[in-house]
């Protein structure tokens, strides 16, 4: 004969946590990023590489740059002349990242 256990369990949620559905953290998660724009600086944050790496791998990298250039429709700025600001759009270029990651990182 098989046995069953019933418990009531309460846990304690410290006031400064919430619980919320995962969908909405998602949601919140790219609320956040909705009209940033990156410089050169937020990306080699964001990845962890220095901004020649970054250019040679991502960038200027055959593969992505007419993905990414916004005269090829894409959502980074290239800059014109020296000594001009790199420019992204935050939300496309996490996504960007996130879903080329082996591509980029890989050999």
């Amino acid at each position: 004969m098989q046995q069953k256990l019933s418990i009531h369990l309460s846990i304690s949620i410290p006031e400064s946590q919430v619980i919320i559905e995962k969908l909405e953290f998602e949601a919140l998660k790219k609320a956040d990023l909705l009209g940033v724009y990156w410089s050169m600086v937020d990306l080699e944050n964001r990845m962890g590489r220095k901004k020649d790496w970054i250019k040679q791998n991502v960038l200027y990298n055959p593969r992505f740059k007419s993905l990414l250039d916004i005269n090829s429709g894409g959502f980074v700025y290239y800059p014109q002349k020296k000594g001009e600001p790199w420019s992204m759009h935050a939300l496309q270029m996490a996504t960007f990242l996130d879903e080329n990651f082996n591509d980029i990182f890989g050999n």
